[in-house]
């Protein structure tokens, strides 16, 4: 694949869809996953996983029928939406911690896991957009 259509891929009208499906659960998983944690006092993989459960319900039918206009039958679609979910989910969120407690080593905790949450969904979104355009969703 040349360079050309590898930046295709993040350009094209179905990632300018996804991109707008990811605003919108953006808003709604970083306020309860940052109003979970700093709030409530849940622990980091209890806040982090929380912004995922809700979110991805939400992104499922969002990405499969407006993003990718998915139109396969059963099961299927949704299985393999689960295991991209949580394959990235750990993933993203398994480098992000070690990774932010590593680079701001001489700050708190809370401002650790802040920051990681943050690098964390960055990665999440970028491994995403991967898994349902090429798994999850691929007639």
């Amino acid at each position: 694949m040349s360079l050309k259509n590898k930046i295709e891929l993040f350009t094209d009208k179905t990632f300018m869809k996804f991109v707008l499906v990811g605003v919108v659960n953006v808003i709604v998983g970083a306020t309860i996953m940052f109003v979970f944690y700093n709030v409530f006092h849940l622990s980091y993989w209890v806040s982090s996983f929380s912004n995922y459960f809700f979110g991805s319900i939400v992104s499922y039918f969002l990405n499969r029928y407006f993003t990718f206009k998915y139109h396969g039958k059963g099961w299927g679609s949704v299985i393999k939406f689960v295991m991209n979910i949580a394959i990235c989910y750990v993933i993203a969120y398994s480098i992000a911690k070690p990774l932010m407690q590593w680079i701001l080593s001489d700050f708190s905790i809370t401002v650790q896991e802040n920051v990681s949450m943050t690098v964390g969904m960055c990665l999440f979104t970028a491994l995403n957009y991967l898994g349902q355009r090429f798994f999850a969703f691929k007639d």
